[in-house]
């Protein structure tokens, strides 16, 4: 039986990881994978030696705080592939620490194959020149990262983006979307507004507590408003408890398919990452807020100079159709602000909507995890 090593830390990651491997059992394929995961993955077989509930960590104080964790993973990860000699090591996004592994493994003579890769296009250029190095190949997400990983002689393929294939046309039907907002306790002349502070810890402490606030605020001004509470795949609802105990809006937390909850939703207030994606590609009109600790921000602007946007809809689309705010900028009165000019202004969420639905363009076709399994049967047959 083959051996796969695969390290998926984040929640995009671990959903995009999840399908391969239930392709994978689909098609009878004997693959024996382990590595960093989620108990989901782990329910499909997959051995974990890290969880990626708690390797989702962002920023240098809490890479710190969890310093010993990682390297305790980071360890194993190299010890068992020294043992066991996958077929290939396939790393997901988590530049730092995946980086450092690919490292470790093409020293050991292990390939690595890099999917879902590091936004190097928008920031931090020179860690191509890693990736070359240690990749034997990368999948590529978008059309546009194919001349830029081609300019530097790196062995790519085009795939498309996974989370096309989640994508169905149920989202985009009035009666499916009214019947599950009903079944939820949204009545049919409520305004919804999406809350979704992030799929990490730091990211929970930093802005829902803010979001929150925001949420207040547009209460007062919008009295028919709901709040719906998207809770990441790689939390647990109780995590979000502590921060609605003195919360007086009506609310509903939630923890669903992502689509699935973002469907019911007609505003959106959402933390920067693959999230504001799955928004717009649901063309619900958004405000994208990102708070970092201050140094972790201080030290990010300098790794950003040149790029003009942090919201991944924005680096795509490559203007600000939807409006972002990073640090200091993201604060409630202005997140207030941004938000009411979409709800109280008809025209301006009808503007971004129009400029959302050009997005599904840019990112390939459906059948992408069946397009990566087939990209990695050469390591396979070897």
């Amino acid at each position: 039986m083959d051996s796969v090593l695969i390290v998926a830390a984040e929640a995009s990651s671990v959903t995009y990881a999840q399908k391969l491997i239930e392709h994978w059992k689909k098609g009878g394929r004997q693959i024996q994978s382990f590595g960093v995961g989620s108990p989901e993955m782990e329910a499909l077989g997959f051995e974990r030696l890290g969880k990626s509930e708690e390797m989702a960590v962002v920023g240098a104080a809490e890479i710190i705080n969890h310093f010993s964790l990682l390297k305790s993973v980071f360890d194993n990860l190299v010890r068992e592939a020294e043992i066991r000699k996958p077929k290939v090591a396939i790393v997901m996004d988590y530049p730092e620490f995946n980086l450092m592994l690919a490292k470790k493994l093409h020293q050991r003579g292990i390939p690595v194959v890099y999917y879902i890769s590091p936004q190097v296009w928008a920031w931090r250029k020179g860690r191509v020149k890693t990736i070359k190095k240690y990749c034997k190949k990368v999948f590529l997400l978008f059309p546009f990262e194919v001349p830029f990983y081609q300019a530097h002689q790196v062995e790519n393929q085009f795939v498309g983006h996974p989370i096309l294939d989640e994508l169905d046309d149920k989202y985009f039907d009035p009666e499916w979307v009214s019947t599950e907002r009903q079944r939820c306790g949204i009545s049919t002349d409520e305004v919804v507004l999406g809350l979704m502070p992030g799929s990490r810890r730091l990211e929970l402490a930093q802005h829902f507590e803010m979001q929150l606030e925001v949420a207040r605020r547009l209460k007062l001004k919008i009295p028919k408003l709901k709040i719906l509470i998207l809770v990441a795949p790689t939390f647990e609802r109780e995590k979000l408890y502590p921060y609605l105990e003195n919360f007086s809006c009506p609310y509903v937390i939630m923890k669903r398919n992502p689509f699935d909850m973002i469907a019911m939703t007609d505003y959106v207030l959402v933390a920067s990452g693959t999230a504001t994606l799955m928004v717009g590609l649901l063309q619900k009109p958004m405000v994208i807020m990102y708070r970092m600790k201050p140094l972790t921000g201080w030290i990010a602007k300098i790794f950003v100079r040149g790029t003009r946007y942090f919201g991944l809809v924005n680096l795509i689309l490559g203007k600000e159709v939807a409006p972002e705010r990073f640090q200091s900028l993201a604060n409630p009165d202005e997140l207030t602000r941004l938000m009411e000019e979409l709800m109280l202004q008809p025209q301006k969420a009808e503007e971004q909507k129009a400029e959302l639905r050009k997005l599904i363009h840019t990112l390939g076709e459906k059948g992408v995890t069946q397009r990566v399994a087939a990209g990695l049967e050469e390591f396979f047959s070897s």
